[in-house]
């Protein structure tokens, strides 16, 4: 079976963090380990997951950062500190809920057959929580399913999902100092690039609730910014192909 480690960026999340481990430990997946990404949260979730890996020494990891560094370097981080340890299988998610642990037994099928398994709100048998808005909805799928799909021509509906499972090898083969960004933009960069350079990508139906403890990081500001970004990661990594897939692993 493959050893499965879920990376968890995590900035104050005190509230949520216990009950998530809780959560992915008891899944019914063999080999499943937690590697929490901690930006110096002020609220003490560093310490939280300190205390939860003294208690699960064998499934539960910490990296603690010095302060908030950005979303893409905490999830590289924490994908590279997995490569290293030999994990299979290497997981994305938040730690609010709105990512539910109960899909990802479903992205592990996905992924025996694929490079990248996404975890989608916008195929066929995913949804929002219901008491997003109309305008909302319209711009989350509108930026999705046309604005990057057309723009990098990638056969994603959800690019913007930072719900993923991804095989090592597809990890390295990216190479992830190419990437350049460092907030929830990298989700996107991260899509493409597996595009461009030719790895299978499957997208697997979720529904997505809002977080019901403590307060998003996501406002207008930086949605505003993902949208400019787009253009820039076309031009950065438009001439990647499947020959230029990294070999080696990271040292």
């Amino acid at each position: 079976m493959p050893k499965v480690t879920m990376v968890i960026p995590t900035y104050n999340e005190a509230e949520n963090l216990p009950r998530l481990i809780d959560s992915l430990l008891h899944l019914p997946v063999d080999h499943l380990e937690v590697l929490v990404v901690d930006d110096n949260s002020p609220d003490g979730t560093g310490q939280l997951a300190d205390h939860l890996a003294r208690q699960f020494p064998r499934q539960v990891g910490v990296i603690h950062r010095k302060g908030k560094s950005g979303f893409g370097s905490a999830c590289i981080a924490g994908f590279k500190r997995a490569i290293a340890a030999n994990a299979d299988y290497i997981g994305q998610m938040d730690a609010d809920f709105s990512h539910q642990p109960a899909y990802i037994p479903q992205l592990v099928t996905a992924l025996e057959h694929n490079d990248v398994a996404i975890a989608s709100r916008y195929v066929q048998g995913g949804s929002v929580d219901k008491s997003w808005s109309g305008f909302r909805r319209v711009l989350s799928w509108f930026a999705n399913s046309v604005y990057v799909r057309t723009i990098l021509n990638i056969p994603v509906h959800d690019a913007t999902s930072g719900f993923r499972l991804w095989r090592r090898q597809t990890l390295i083969g990216l190479d992830l100092d190419r990437a350049g960004s460092n907030g929830f933009v990298f989700q996107v960069e991260t899509a493409y690039m597996a595009s461009r350079l030719g790895y299978r990508i499957v997208e697997i139906p979720i529904h997505f609730p809002d977080r019901s403890q403590g307060k998003s990081k996501m406002d207008s500001r930086i949605q505003l910014e993902a949208a400019w970004r787009v253009w820039q990661l076309k031009r950065s990594h438009q001439v990647l192909t499947p020959q230029m897939r990294r070999t080696q692993v990271y040292s």
